[in-house]
């Protein structure tokens, strides 16, 4: 289990996790991981697929047997398609295309992320967030997905010596509400 201490037998680690999941993500991924599945009409394994996971791994996310998605461009890929499927239904004759393009987008939170899902294909990733519209997820957002603002600051502080522009972007995202 992921960081799930082993000195208290009588916590449930799987609650524990999806408290955390929860912490990060604003849910836990079996109740993200779901609503895709349902609303595509697919399998775990085709979404592990689009997303570029596994389909054990995803399985262990959504189960809350592990808490994080390691990789940001996962999260990304994610998010882009809970943000398409929260616009209403993809005809099913359109997912097969729509997983094909999540998958081929390597960082879906950035411009092309529009292009890829359906969303207002704007070319600033960083265009104005106005109530209603559906805006490409913010690189911060992403990295505040897979790590703590604490754990953002901390990696910064071992950054800024040898690599100061990430440095900078780590403390951006860890400072951005």
């Amino acid at each position: 289990m992921d960081d799930v201490p082993a000195d208290r037998p009588d916590r449930d680690p799987l609650a524990e996790n999806r408290a955390r999941q929860r912490e990060l993500y604003g849910e836990p991924l079996g109740e993200r991981v779901h609503r895709l599945t349902t609303a595509l009409g697919i399998t775990q394994a085709r979404l592990a697929t689009a997303l570029g996971l596994s389909p054990a791994m995803l399985s262990q996310l959504s189960g809350a047997r592990r808490v994080k998605i390691g990789d940001p461009a996962v999260l990304g890929r994610m998010v882009a398609l809970d943000r398409r499927v929260s616009r209403g239904p993809v005809p099913p004759g359109e997912v097969a295309g729509l997983l094909d393009r999540v998958r081929a987008t390597a960082t879906p939170w950035g411009a092309d992320a529009g292009c890829c899902c359906g969303a207002d294909p704007s070319p600033s990733p960083a265009r104005a967030r106005t109530p209603g519209r559906d805006a490409a997820p913010h690189p911060d957002d992403a990295l505040r997905g897979v790590s703590s603002p604490a754990r953002l600051v901390a990696a910064a502080a071992e950054l800024a010596t040898s690599f100061p522009e990430l440095a900078e972007v780590l403390r951006r995202a860890a400072s951005r509400r």
